[in-house]
C-alpha cells in the first residue's frame, strides 16, 4: 500500500544562477576559484525564503509528513542574451541549486521535480534532470528522475488527486489574469470527460511567477485550479510587459492540505517586494 500523506507543498522557478534569484547568505563557490556573494535583495528574498520553510510549513502541517514537489525552472539557464547570471557554467548553476535546495529535500517523504523551460534548463530539460538525479527525485516509470506532468494521489484516504506540470498560458493585462487558470481547469475535467477518466481535484501551474487561484463546485466540494509564485526578482525581461511591469515581483509557494478532520484545502504563501521610495 503507498504511504498516506496529507500534505504536499510546492515550490518553483527558483531560477539558480541569477543573479536576482536565491543564493545562501554565505555565498556560493564558482568553477574557476571564486565566490558570489549575494545582494542586499537576495538576503531579503533569503529571508523569506526561510520564513517560508521554517514558520509557515511548521505552523501549516506541524510535524505530519509531506511530499514536495518542484514545480520546474530551477536553474536559469543562458538564455534570451541575459547578463543576469552569476555564471554561465551550467555546472556552477547546478551547484547553487543544490545549495538552495538539498536541506529542505531532506524534509520530504518524497520529492518530485518537474521539467521547466527549455530556455532555462536546456534541450529536454537536460540539465534539470541532472539537478533532479542529484538531489534523489522520485523517478518516473522510465527512470527519469526529472518529468514533465505529474499524477499524485494524496490525503487520508489517498483519494485527492493531483496533476501538476510546470507551463500555463499568461497575459499581459491583469484584468485577464483568471482566463488561463479556470480554462485550465476547465480543460482537464474535459479530457478527463472525453475518455471516462477522473479529473483532477486541483492541478498546480507555475511559469508566470505570479500567484493565482481558481475554484469551482465539484465531487470534493471544491475543484481548484493554482499557480504558485516564484522566487526570482524581476529581470530586465519583465519591465516591458504589460501588467508585470508596474507589478511587484512575487515570491512564495503552496501547501495543498487534508486536515485529520477530513477538510482539505490549499494554503498559498505569497510575500512581494517593496516598491522604491518616490523621489524627492
Amino acid at each position: 500500500m503507498p504511504p498516506k500523506i496529507n500534505n504536499v507543498v510546492v515550490i518553483s522557478d527558483t531560477h539558480s544562477g541569477c543573479k536576482l534569484a536565491l543564493c545562501p547568505p554565505e555565498g556560493v563557490s564558482l568553477d574557476e576559484g571564486g565566490k558570489y556573494v549575494p545582494s542586499d535583495f537576495q538576503l531579503w528574498m533569503w529571508e523569506q525564503w526561510r520564513y517560508f520553510w521554517d514558520v509557515f510549513i511548521p505552523e501549516t502541517i506541524h510535524d505530519e509528513p509531506f511530499y514536495l514537489i518542484h514545480n520546474g525552472d530551477a536553474l536559469d539557464g543562458m538564455h534570451h542574451g541575459t547578463t543576469t547570471t552569476i555564471t554561465n557554467n551550467w555546472k556552477d548553476q547546478i551547484n547553487i541549486a543544490e545549495a538552495v535546495l538539498a536541506d529542505e529535500v531532506k524534509k520530504a517523504a518524497r520529492y518530485y521535480h518537474i521539467r521547466g523551460t527549455e530556455a532555462h534548463v536546456g534541450p529536454s530539460a537536460q540539465h534539470e534532470e541532472t539537478l533532479a538525479r542529484i538531489l534523489g527525485a522520485y523517478p518516473d516509470s522510465t527512470g527519469n528522475h526529472s518529468r514533465y506532468e505529474l499524477w499524485l494521489r494524496f490525503g487520508v484516504q489517498n483519494d485527492i488527486l493531483l496533476h501538476a506540470l510546470h507551463h500555463i498560458g499568461s497575459t499581459g493585462s491583469q484584468a485577464y489574469e483568471s482566463t488561463a487558470v479556470h480554462k485550465e481547469l476547465t480543460e482537464a475535467y474535459t479530457e478527463a470527460g472525453r475518455w471516462g477518466r477522473q479529473p483532477p481535484d486541483v492541478i498546480v501551474r507555475s511559469h508566470r511567477h505570479r500567484a493565482y487561484q481558481c475554484m469551482m463546485p465539484a465531487s470534493k466540494e471544491t475543484a481548484y485550479s493554482i499557480v504558485t509564485p516564484a522566487w526570482q526578482g524581476k529581470t530586465p525581461f519583465t519591465w516591458k510587459i504589460p501588467g508585470a511591469r508596474q507589478s511587484q515581483p512575487q515570491f512564495g509557494g503552496l501547501i495543498l492540505r487534508e486536515a485529520p478532520d477530513g477538510v482539505w484545502y490549499p494554503k498559498p504563501f505569497t510575500v512581494s517586494f517593496a516598491r522604491e521610495e518616490p523621489e524627492i
